[in-house]
């Protein structure tokens, strides 16, 4: 039988995540199939730790893609080479994908338009949009013709509620299966050193630089406020930062005042004693084993909420993690986010943060509602091999 090729294009670094969960699955059921990738934004990462090969030149702009957030900084994407950088990125796929047999295109309209012009079939999850956002997808003018074309084989939607919209408004083909990045949290059985006598807080402050370093530095005087409020030997912290956040540990911790040693930072005072234990490959036995969690993240924060757990959030300078995206953040994930402030944390907001963290932690009755909450709008586990399920049958069926 002819290797098959399919490639995957992803327009951020969430629909990256999604895609490499998809890619992981199929590798195990159908070994065979050639795997190629296009991130459109970003350097792509994931898909460079699972040895996927990148099929084009990649950069990472000043905006990190978060263009409608700001649109001041798309200036700034200009001057570093945006325009040319996406016209190489579309010669390339329109190349690569005459030897290709199919196109899995995860994010917005901007994928879902690249995979139309290949001229090949595709499978589009729509990870970008949601119905939740405003009640109803404006779908607009273009939109519906490529989710509606022949050769658009499947619309996979990011929620039930977005999957009703969008058979609402003429797209048949959509379906929820749940959401990818939910199968990549099981346990690993890491020693986080925990004691079960304590609250466990997770601290979540982004995969980006020099973004995440700023937010880390939030985070960690939100830490000494829960502190104050709650006392000491009340909670315990554990941090989940990449490995290149690492690196960055010891100066965040001199310029916070905090001490790093030993992937703990420690702050010291004659009142009370903090220690905040930052791993960098225990993401998911952080997140199983936390009763709240705060940080300043996109698709982890998702993740935490799939999983039922509570999550504050306050916002950050960005350019991701601002007010205008931790308030859309909460419209998506539904009560389970609860944003503090309004404008980048100050001493008042994060003091407040503090208290709603202690509140937060004696409310049983929210707590149960954030797990129903999180399969609601998350899904249960298996979307990855739901959707590879329907992209290996097609690729055996196609002649």
């Amino acid at each position: 039988m002819k290797t098959k090729n399919i490639l995957f294009l992803s327009n951020g670094h969430g629909e990256d995540t999604h895609n490499c969960q998809i890619i992981k699955v199929l590798r195990k059921i159908s070994s065979d199939t050639k795997i190629s990738a296009m991130p459109i934004v970003g350097s792509g990462s994931n898909y460079k730790k699972l040895n996927i090969p990148i099929i084009s030149p990649t950069a990472n702009m000043p905006s990190g893609g978060f263009l409608y957030l700001n649109p001041l900084l798309l200036f700034k994407d200009l001057r570093q080479g945006l325009i040319s950088l996406t016209w190489q990125q579309l010669q390339t796929v329109w190349k690569f994908a005459k030897n290709c047999d199919l196109i899995m295109a995860t994010g917005d309209i901007v994928v879902a338009a690249i995979a139309y012009s290949t001229k090949l079939p595709y499978v589009v999850f729509l990870s970008a949009d949601s119905s939740y956002y405003e009640g109803k997808i404006n779908l607009g003018l273009v939109l519906p013709k490529l989710l509606n074309n022949s050769r658009c084989l499947k619309v996979f939607a990011r929620d039930a509620l977005t999957a009703k919209d969008l058979n609402r408004q003429g797209i048949k083909k959509a379906e929820f299966v749940g959401t990818p990045v939910m199968d990549n949290l099981t346990s690993t059985g890491k020693n986080l050193q925990l004691h079960p006598e304590l609250f466990t807080i997770a601290i979540l402050p982004g995969s980006r630089l020099p973004e995440a370093s700023r937010n880390l530095c939030l985070l960690l005087k939100l830490v000494r406020e829960i502190v104050k409020v709650m006392g000491e030997n009340v909670c315990q912290f554990r941090a989940a930062t990449v490995p290149i956040l690492m690196s960055e540990l010891a100066a965040i911790g001199t310029s916070q005042g905090w001490q790093y040693q030993g992937s703990k930072l420690k702050f010291l005072t004659q009142e009370y004693a903090i220690e905040v234990i930052c791993c960098e490959d225990a993401f998911a036995d952080i997140l199983q084993n936390s009763n709240l969690v705060i940080g300043m993240a996109g698709t982890a924060i998702e993740q935490a909420v799939g999983l039922g757990k509570p999550v504050i959030t306050i916002p950050g300078e960005g350019p991701s993690f601002t007010y205008r995206f931790a308030e859309a953040q909460t419209r998506l994930l539904g009560c389970s986010v609860q944003v503090i402030g309004k404008k980048i944390a100050n001493s008042f907001i994060l003091q407040e943060a503090a208290q709603k963290v202690k509140e937060t932690l004696a409310d049983k009755e929210y707590l149960a509602v954030c797990i129903d909450n999180g399969l609601e709008r998350m899904g249960k586990p298996g979307a990855s091999a739901k959707i590879t399920d329907y992209l290996v049958k097609y690729l055996q069926e196609y002649k």
